[in-house]
């Protein structure tokens, strides 16, 4: 049973930023940082399966793709790589990229990746805070500059490059082909309100992405059956006995833990392993003075209970 307030690792990147405020206090000149890592404490714990981290653009991330699970194993990997962005910042005309303007063959994509002429097949979007994108492995992709996001990942860092915009680094050329869907992208799902505090953004194979908007003052339960990642966007709570404010993540396993909701409120992004919405995952504990006993927390982390899905419209870029 787990219950940890991560820590965080800088990772630079030459399209990242020297400022990373408020998000991250981290700022030095000449040293662009462009992912900041959420990790668990206890060094000695297995790898987590997933990975959460904050991303900061100033310019363009490389034209790339993540292989499935299936293309992974073929060559001697654990398993891919399907990821969920959401916007925390994003300038008047940032953009992303997801999918092909059109279907193209294996070997058009090939000879698009080797001229350089990649950069007319993608398909551009503009995005705006607090939107979500679901990007499954093998989507071609890219990420634009004047972006913060939040990104929850299967724990992989394989990533076979396109096209760079000149930054000289080594493209992938016949990994990339194997591995990408030569086509334009599947369209977002819509949003699911699940309850009157939780919105479902992403239901994926391997991990469930859900919005908490928890009131002021408040007191819950939240019931982690399976590896989960909890994300503050605003407000703030005690999680447990850790004190959890804004931009900062906690990492449960097979625990819970008792939230109790600061006078601002809880805004939060919450992800777990698993390909469906945990019914069970909150429970208000208003009117009592502690969380659930110690049995009965233990059979909610197993015994699921029935949950109404109603969808809500599916916000737009």
């Amino acid at each position: 049973m787990t219950l940890e307030q991560t820590s965080t690792r800088n990772v630079p990147k030459p399209w990242g930023s020297g400022d990373l405020r408020p998000w991250n206090t981290h700022h030095i000149l000449g040293e662009p940082i462009g992912e900041v890592w959420f990790q668990r404490t206890d060094v000695d714990a297995r790898a987590s399966a997933l990975l959460l981290k904050i991303l900061f653009t100033t310019a363009a991330l490389s034209i790339q793709v993540h292989p499935d699970d299936a293309f992974a194993h073929s060559i001697g990997l654990a398993h891919g790589k399907s990821e969920a962005w959401y916007i925390l910042s994003a300038l008047p005309n940032a953009r992303v990229a997801l999918g092909l303007r059109r279907r193209v063959s294996p070997a058009e994509l090939r000879a698009s990746i080797e001229a350089g002429t990649i950069t007319d097949l993608i398909q551009w979007r503009s995005v705006k805070t607090g939107e979500v994108l679901f990007v499954p492995a093998g989507t071609i992709h890219a990420i634009g500059p004047g972006l913060v996001l939040v990104e929850i990942q299967q724990r992989s860092e394989t990533t076979f490059r396109l096209f760079d915009f000149g930054r000289q680094r080594e493209l992938h050329v016949e990994r990339a082909v194997a591995s990408a869907k030569g086509e334009q992208a599947a369209r977002q799902a819509p949003l699911r309100k699940l309850t009157k505090e939780r919105t479902l953004l992403v239901a994926s194979p391997h991990f469930v992405v859900e919005q908490l908007e928890l009131p002021p003052g408040s007191d819950w339960e939240l019931l982690a059956a399976t590896e989960t990642w909890l994300f503050v966007l605003q407000g703030g709570a005690w999680v447990g006995i850790l004190d959890t404010r804004v931009n900062e993540a906690v990492f449960l396993e097979a625990d819970s833990a008792r939230v109790r909701v600061r006078s601002q409120g809880l805004t939060g992004l919450v992800a777990y392993v698993g390909s469906d919405p945990i019914p069970n995952l909150l429970r208000s504990l208003e009117g009592q003075s502690a969380g659930l006993p110690k049995a009965q927390r233990e059979r909610s982390l197993q015994e699921p209970e029935s949950l109404t899905m109603h969808p809500v419209a599916q916000p737009q870029a």
